[in-house]
């Protein structure tokens, strides 16, 4: 897993969280929308994701939900859904602040700031 930062959410963690952030989803949507909206960066295997979607409830951040609308038919056990809390929504926008401010004092220190990209 990556390093965490001073406000303790790794950075699976925060792409854990934001991929539940349109809704509930089930295990392997989620890691489907990690590596997806990381680039490939983060490839969660089932038990690093289930243990930081552990944490996650633990933490009052993630809850297991009804599946948002009725679920399709497969094959094997039936598909356990998460969905974010309002503490977890909360910890999810804090985040992506603390990101928005690092980024634009990077940015800024750089000398690309204001678009200069």
């Amino acid at each position: 897993m990556s390093q965490r930062d001073a406000d303790g959410i790794s950075n699976l963690e925060y792409h854990v969280l934001l991929a539940m952030a349109e809704g509930p989803r089930y295990g392997y949507a989620i890691k489907t929308a990690v590596e997806g909206e990381s680039s490939g960066a983060l490839q969660p295997r089932a038990g690093s994701l289930y243990r930081v979607l552990a944490r996650l409830i633990s933490a009052g951040w993630v809850t297991e939900t009804e599946a948002p609308e009725p679920d399709e038919p497969h094959p094997g056990r039936a598909r356990k859904y998460y969905g974010l809390t309002e503490p977890g929504r909360e910890a999810l926008a804090n985040e992506a602040r603390r990101l928005r401010d690092v980024a634009a004092l990077a940015e800024d220190r750089l000398g690309i700031a204001d678009g200069g990209r």
